[in-house]
């Protein structure tokens, strides 16, 4: 793709601007690892939200979309469409009890609602395992994406590519911190969006319209058999059994970046920078209604394109750059590409920020040197986030498919999402719960994707002859669900009896943990108040919450039964959308956010 003066002069002035927020924020995050990964704790709704929505939105999202339709048709957008409901439980279920903690890291936590040298070794455990090779993968496969990018457009291979990205974004993440993720999250949120909105306008217009390309979706369709327009899947069909799995399972069992099971990660980092708890929940609940109801269309049509187009792509992952290359005017390549570089970076700062904190604050500062001023923490940090970048270049020198590693992860901690919700809710729950719920999952889920699981899959093959005689394979939507049964049901066995065979953490602790946060009385009553006995809470959260995953999935099949001309469908689901925004927000107000203060 041939770039002209102004398309370069356009790329320099977006870096140009990422780098002077960075160096305009530097003075403010030098202060202390407080200012440097939480911004002061002092962030508002909007601001935190928006971060968490374009963190969400990588270079990679756009691609692995397309690579879903390619295989699975719309339907195939389930595989993330499934974690809103984990998303609204972490509003309404854990955004105020993270806030109330008062930690840095979600992995202080430990030492918060657990005792004595497991909760210690709990917290050393997960820094180490999320921000190191959890947080690499994902890093990992977000620089592959960017790769894909700049090897179509510009002719860069992979290790190149990934030099110039990663260097770029070190130099304002490195320097500033959050703050400067935070403002550079809303200027690459509002160019990332526009521009894959333009790119959908004109590739449908190439095709002749939406009219055009339902007619060639169709038609392609009735060629190979399949049904790449429908919202879901039919009985029967061989991806029914992984939606099931999808709907019924997977967004509470398994652990993935910006819907873990009872809140953690990045969003969690944003919950904890806000102001107080009503900011918190309003950060969460906007990234949820943006992340899921309003971004995916432009995706999704133009991953249709690309499906009519080249239908025989070998990269189809790829695809969706091919129509880039080929639909977007020449007057807006130039910013297209900076949208690119702008979802890569708001992503990679974020992982990195948040790596380096795990790192820095859960094992640097907890285990190995303890009692230095602040400034050498911050310089620590800075280090660690150099760190955490060079170990994700080498991991993606490694990786071919995104949408792979995005199953492979889910499916590394499948089971152990159900320890994660349940320790704010049950008392019962040690830290051997955790550590034994992590340990098994990786553990399950690695066997059956090698040759040691052999014997249990042909096992499973004579009860359904539709699973292939090898390893689990991810990319196998209906050897996915099978892994992810398994993986969940050998867990759950696992840390239900550790929990049961171990000692229940000291009452002391325990009380401790119950003023700190005040989880719902339910599942802890010995050591609530009379008044929060009385409390009808957990009510309240779950009706907030059916009302909120409710409103988030009629905006999404509201809006696209319109774009695909189906109107009265489109404008009946907008209006039940309409009808349970309007109920949670009297709802809340009503109570005056009172369950939340």
């Amino acid at each position: 793709m041939q770039l002209a003066s102004l398309d370069w002069a356009i790329i320099a002035l977006y870096f140009a601007i990422n780098l002077g927020i960075g160096f305009l924020y530097a003075r403010r995050a030098s202060g202390n690892v407080s200012d440097f990964f939480l911004s002061g704790r002092s962030v508002p709704w909007w601001l935190a939200g928006t971060s968490m929505v374009a963190t969400t939105f990588g270079a990679d999202t756009p691609l692995v979309v397309t690579g879903l339709i390619y295989k699975q048709g719309i339907e195939g957008n389930w595989l993330w469409w499934s974690f809103a409901l984990s998303g609204m439980l972490t509003v309404f279920f854990f955004a105020p009890l993270w806030r109330r903690a008062e930690v840095l890291t979600d992995m202080e936590l430990a030492e918060i609602r657990y005792a004595g040298k497991p909760s210690a070794f709990l917290r050393g455990f997960r820094a180490i395992y999320l921000g190191l090779p959890v947080n690499t993968i994902i890093m990992g496969w977000v620089n592959l994406a960017m790769a894909k990018v700049l090897a179509l457009t510009l002719g860069m291979g992979k290790l190149q590519a990934v030099f110039v990205c990663l260097t770029i974004t070190l130099v304002y993440s490195t320097i500033s911190g959050l703050w400067a993720v935070l403002w550079t999250d809303v200027v690459q949120f509002v160019l990332k969006m526009s521009m894959v909105v333009l790119l959908a306008y004109f590739a449908v217009r190439g095709v002749g319209g939406m009219g055009a390309l339902i007619d060639k979706v169709q038609a392609s369709d009735a060629v190979r058999g399949t049904h790449s327009l429908n919202f879901f899947p039919h009985t029967g069909e061989a991806f029914f059994l992984s939606f099931v799995v999808l709907l019924s399972l997977n967004w509470w069992a398994s652990w993935y970046p910006g819907a873990e099971p009872g809140g953690g990660g990045y969003i969690a980092q944003r919950i904890f920078s806000a102001k107080d708890e009503k900011n918190s929940l309003g950060a969460t609940l906007w990234f949820n209604i943006a992340h899921y109801a309003l971004r995916p269309w432009p995706w999704i049509l133009t991953a249709l394109v690309a499906l009519v187009l080249l239908p025989a792509a070998g990269d189809k992952e790829g695809a969706y750059i091919q129509v880039m290359i080929r639909f977007l005017p020449p007057s807006l390549r130039g910013l297209m590409l900076a949208g690119f570089a702008a979802a890569y970076m708001s992503t990679i700062a974020t992982h990195l920020n948040l790596g380096a904190s795990y790192l820095v604050n859960d094992v640097y500062r907890r285990f190995l040197v303890g009692n230095k001023d602040d400034r050498h923490y911050v310089n620590a940090s800075r280090v660690a986030t150099l760190f955490c970048a060079a170990l994700s270049g080498i991991a993606t020198l490694y990786m071919d498919s995104i949408s792979s590693a995005w199953r492979f992860l889910i499916a590394i901690g499948a089971g152990a999402g159900l320890v994660f919700i349940l320790r704010w809710f049950w008392w019962r729950i040690n830290a051997w719960s955790e550590i034994s719920a992590m340990t098994a999952a990786a553990a399950i889920s690695l066997t059956l994707q090698s040759k040691l699981g052999n014997g249990v899959i042909r096992m499973l093959h004579g009860f359904d002859s539709r699973l292939p005689l090898v390893p689990l394979n991810t990319d196998d939507p209906h050897g996915f669900a099978w892994l992810m049964l398994l993986t969940t049901g050998g867990t759950t066995l696992v840390w239900v009896s550790v929990t049961l065979l171990t000692r229940p953490e000291p009452v002391s602790k325990l009380q401790s943990f119950y003023d700190r946060v005040r989880p719902p009385a339910f599942g802890w009553s010995t050591f609530a108040p009379a008044e929060a006995r009385a409390q009808k809470t957990l009510r309240w959260n779950f009706f907030h919450w059916v009302l909120g995953f409710s409103l988030i999935y009629c905006a999404l099949f509201g809006i696209g039964n319109l774009l695909f001309r189906r109107v009265a469908d489109g404008l009946l689901l907008l209006v039940v959308a309409a009808t349970c925004l309007v109920l949670l927000f009297r709802s809340l107000n009503r109570q005056n956010w009172s369950m939340f203060r």
